[in-house]
């Protein structure tokens, strides 16, 4: 994942791109999973969505060469 996107006159990068797909996907995931009861089982659950986002991540980073998707 190399490259540019231009955005008007603005390049913004591609892991910046990816990075806010991210955190978006991480903020629906902890949200599903604050409504499933799933964090009084964790005792940090700042760290827990800190770990969430880097896995979610490194999964976008990992499938969108793979789907062919280059940004």
């Amino acid at each position: 994942m190399i490259g540019e996107i231009a955005i008007g006159a603005v390049f913004v990068p591609t892991l910046l791109v990816v990075a806010l797909l991210a955190l978006l996907l991480t903020a629906l995931l902890v949200r599903v999973a604050s409504k499933a009861g799933l964090y009084r089982f964790v005792a940090y659950g700042a760290l827990v969505d800190v770990c969430l986002f880097i896995f979610v991540l490194a999964a976008l980073a990992v499938l969108f060469p793979l789907l062919g998707v280059h940004l």
